[in-house]
């Protein structure tokens, strides 16, 4: 590929042509080289099959593996060998690339029907090599550095991006507990991030030990970054992952049901304390308010006239013998007190107040015929329009004498009778 914009969307298939697979001769080897520029990359894929890494631990078994290398002009790196019936999904490369097709044995004429290796030309990334792993959720998938065993070269970084399933948690271990070099120039790092907002990263240098096995909940990065060492011995790192269904825990169950029967006894306890209130409450208690207007609004021209100006709630006449007939008939009175007796309300008559009671009910006088003095002058208070006066019964015997006097001719008014008697004396 020369130009990306020409070569970047074509995808070619790395098989071998069938002319060649039907020649009378037996196929050991088969190569194809892809040269790129510097700023092109080169990506492998296999899509249906997925390639498997050829590690002691877990070897390749099938009539044909793929070696691939990728050189400069300065340096080669030996990737590593595979075969199909793995859990990596694609390789990208940043140099020129050879790969390299070996067969084992006659059964490669049958298997040659499925190959599905295929290469793109993709853009610049910044490591050396990355791999994209899908694993199966029920294996055990072992992963090492390129260049194995001779370890990676100098100032070289590699990364694996491992895919995780929703439903299940991957499980991180390295196979031992140190890099083992020791650095010369640089420092060698081994980074570890899950691809999700807020995750911590977890970074070992060369001198330190690596992590512990740990659980991943999301898809995640593991980046090795190698340094110059001081001796030959170079940078060689293993690590796998497993899978498990997610479990939930029991903790977790256990908090949210805690929290449920805290909120509901809180609102039982509202409630209950809701419930005592109301029935501790004093009934309601009706309270007059002055300033609230009774009139009907928009009804004002049916009364033309207010309180002040309406002259029907005073009384013309009030009678002395109803309203006092209890008294005139506890000193002896001649007149019958008519008690209970309506009258019927017969109209205004003037604009005069009542007539004051007679004296022998007004307040601190003493009517009595033996002593000279005159009654005090008639007064009227400014609040009071009536005055009531609770006789003793000494005052009684003194206005015997008064009352028969009074019996005798009533045709007269009291003042003028008064008037007489003054003379008389």
């Amino acid at each position: 590929c020369v130009d990306l914009w020409r070569c970047q969307r074509r995808i070619y298939s790395l098989s071998v042509p069938k002319a060649i697979m039907q020649l009378p001769i037996r196929l050991h080897k088969f190569v194809w080289k892809i040269l790129a520029p510097d700023l092109i990359n080169i990506e492998i894929t296999s899509p249906s099959l997925k390639l498997q890494q050829h590690v002691p631990e877990q070897r390749c078994n099938m009539s044909y593996s793929y070696s691939i290398v990728s050189a400069t002009p300065e340096t080669e790196l030996n990737v590593g060998i595979f075969c199909p019936g793995g859990s990596i999904e694609k390789i990208q490369m940043r140099n020129n690339i050879t790969i390299s097709l070996k067969t084992f044995g006659k059964g490669f004429i049958n298997e040659s029907n499925h190959q599905d290796l295929k290469m793109s030309f993709v853009p610049h990334i910044k490591d050396e090599c990355t791999f994209t792993v899908s694993p199966n959720p029920k294996a055990k998938v072992y992963l090492q550095t390129p260049n194995w065993p001779y370890g990676l070269p100098p100032y070289v970084s590699i990364s694996w991006y491992v895919i995780v399933p929703s439903k299940q948690i991957a499980r991180l271990g390295f196979s031992k507990d140190r890099m083992g070099i020791a650095c010369e120039t640089g420092r060698a790092y081994v980074n570890i991030k899950e691809e999700t907002s807020g995750a911590e990263e977890t970074v070992r240098r060369e001198d330190e030990l690596l992590p512990d096995p740990r659980n991943m909940y999301h898809n995640f990065w593991v980046n090795v970054s190698n340094c110059k060492p001081v001796d030959r011995t170079q940078l060689t790192l293993q690590f796998w992952v497993t899978f498990a269904d997610k479990q939930i825990d029991l903790g977790i169950i256990l908090a949210v049901v805690a929290g449920a029967g805290v909120l509901v006894a809180i609102g039982l306890t509202v409630c209950c304390v809701k419930k005592k209130k109301k029935k501790t409450q004093n009934p309601m208690v009706g309270v007059y308010n002055a300033n609230v207007n009774t009139q009907m609004p928009g009804k004002q021209g049916l009364f033309t006239k207010g309180r002040q100006n309406n002259e029907s709630h005073v009384y013309a006449v009030i009678d002395d013998a109803v309203v006092y007939g209890q008294l005139l008939m506890e000193s002896n009175g001649s007149i019958a007190p008519e008690v209970d007796v309506y009258r019927p309300f017969d109209g205004p008559i003037g604009s005069l107040p009542p007539s004051p009671p007679p004296f022998s009910f007004r307040k601190d006088i003493k009517c009595s015929s033996n002593t000279e003095e005159e009654p005090p002058p008639l007064t009227d208070t400014d609040h009071d329009n009536y005055t009531f006066a609770h006789q003793k019964s000494g005052q009684l015997e003194d206005n015997g004498d008064a009352n028969e006097k009074d019996k005798e001719d009533t045709s007269m008014p009291l003042l003028e009778n008064k008037e007489q008697d003054g003379l008389v004396e």
